[in-house]
């Protein structure tokens, strides 16, 4: 048996006191970088004793000094170390953890993994295993959803692994088409298709893509939006049919289905349309039963002000942070406290939101030279603290930024009173961010907020991929 405590925490910033009868008393951080970091500091201030795991490229990681404990848990490869489920359940266990912490990325949405850890005993810090596999295969996902009344992007009703198969659907669908991969995500397994005499390489192609990256083929066929707004809605469940839906965050700045800039409230959503795509992920999120933080993602048409279910991911994003500074709110602590049996914060489901957020996700990549990685030393790190500036990140000068993982090394989140607002400081901190020797996406940034369709709201989720010429954009004076 494990040691077991019940956690009594006093009223804090983040709007809710955490009591329950369930028992977190030590939880294993399944990750790295930034999000271990965070979850380890959270956790601290509430209570909980953690356990942080490395890799061998990352025995000097902050996230490690702000843990209770380390334990190293193989080579830098991550299917060595942060994708290997059963090096973590086995540690869990030997350190005498009760929860086990995913984070995003690695094992976050990986049902498999959430169901090892309730067959040893561990909570999953999350939402239940079936919750994560019905979700996570687009063409189930997209069927619950319909049968919830949230509207869906036309498309086929299953998924496919042949050619011919699949193609008979595509008169019901129409072109131009997405072939999606019915598992992951991030683009892989995905291609457009404009007409009828591309669909089999491009269905042979995705399926590839697909199998190599997810372990699973299948596609499944949607109508394709040409010009259409990412927008999302950060949701927490109780697992008991209750939810609440924050406003909503704007991602269509991005680069080959990799945000960029996230931002909220979204510039081309009003308050009818907000009302409208926060009932809708309410919805879902009760419709199932959720537990825990999810995202719902929807298309939004500005056009014709039509919006349509995507995706659930089911697990706390990267850009929550934008959440949490208009709604003063933890969102990590919510997570705890939801994992731990505490519902408090169900009780008052009108959040009120203040100001503008922008985040913007700086990795270290060349983006004047084809966007390609640049590890190395992290020779300069100064930032500048202000009002309304907030930097989440485990980067520090003198680190060696690895090349085995995601380039994402830190989150700069800005608030204003509006967008005008939160954009003067973006371009104040932006200028005055001092990096060296590596390449960052810093300077993408500064020039981004400055163009035109940015500012006029002209943009769209292939914005950067198709109206864009970044050489030119650099070279403009």
């Amino acid at each position: 048996m494990f040691r077991m405590l019940i956690l009594r925490i006093h009223l804090d910033d983040s709007g809710f006191e955490m009591h329950s009868d369930t028992h977190i008393s030590r939880v294993l951080i399944a990750n790295r970088g930034e999000i271990a970091l965070r979850a380890a500091k959270v956790c601290r201030r509430i209570g909980i004793r953690t356990v942080a795991v490395y890799s061998k490229a990352d025995c000097a990681s902050p996230h490690l000094w702000a843990a209770d404990d380390s334990v190293c848990i193989g080579a830098a490869p991550a299917t060595q170390s942060y994708l290997s489920a059963s090096t973590l359940i086995h540690v869990a266990l030997k350190m005498n953890c009760d929860a086990i912490y995913p984070g995003y990325g690695f094992l976050a949405e990986n049902a498999e993994f959430a169901q090892l850890c309730h067959d040893n005993g561990l909570k999953f810090v999350g939402p239940s295993a079936e919750h994560i596999r019905t979700m996570g295969d687009k063409s189930k996902a997209r069927e619950v959803v319909k049968n919830l009344g949230v509207p869906v992007v036309p498309g086929s009703d299953g998924a496919y692994t042949d050619h011919k198969e699949a193609a008979a659907q595509t008169e019901s669908v129409g072109y131009p088409m997405l072939i999606k991969a019915r598992s992951g995500g991030g683009g892989r397994g995905m291609r457009i298709v404009d007409d009828p005499s591309q669909f089999a390489d491009c269905f042979s192609q995705a399926h590839r893509e697909a199998e190599a990256a997810f372990g699973d083929g299948a596609l499944y066929l949607e109508r394709f939006f040409k010009a259409v707004r990412h927008i999302e809605v950060q949701v927490f469940g109780d697992g008991q049919g209750r939810a609440i839906a924050f406003d909503e965050r704007d991602c269509s700045v991005q680069r080959r289905h990799q945000k960029l800039i996230e931002e909220s409230p979204s510039p081309v959503v009003d308050a009818p349309l907000r009302d409208k795509l926060k009932a809708a992920a309410i919805r879902l999120t009760e419709g199932i039963n959720y537990e825990g933080a999810g995202t719902i993602e929807f298309i939004l048409d500005p056009e014709t002000r039509e919006f349509f279910f995507i995706e659930m991911n089911t697990r706390i994003q990267v850009e929550h942070t934008v959440t949490e500074m208009r709604v003063n709110r933890d969102l990590i602590k919510m997570q705890f406290a939801i994992a731990a049996g505490d519902f408090t914060s169900f009780e008052d489901s009108e959040v009120p939101a203040e100001g503008h957020a922008i985040e913007y996700r700086i990795n270290v990549e060349d983006w004047k030279n084809g966007f390609i990685p640049s590890p190395g030393a992290l020779k300069t790190w100064r930032f500048p603290k202000a009002e309304g500036v907030r930097l989440d990140t485990a980067a520090y000068k003198g680190q060696n930024i690895s090349p085995f993982y995601d380039s994402m090394i830190a989150k700069l989140i800005v608030l204003g009173k509006t967008r005008d607002d939160a954009l003067a400081k973006s371009r104040d901190v932006l200028d005055n961010f001092e990096v060296g020797g590596v390449e960052t996406t810093i300077g993408l940034h500064r020039l981004l907020i400055d163009h035109d369709d940015f500012l006029s709201d002209r943009i769209h989720t292939r914005w950067i991929d198709e109206d864009m010429d970044i050489q030119a954009l650099e070279a403009k004076p």
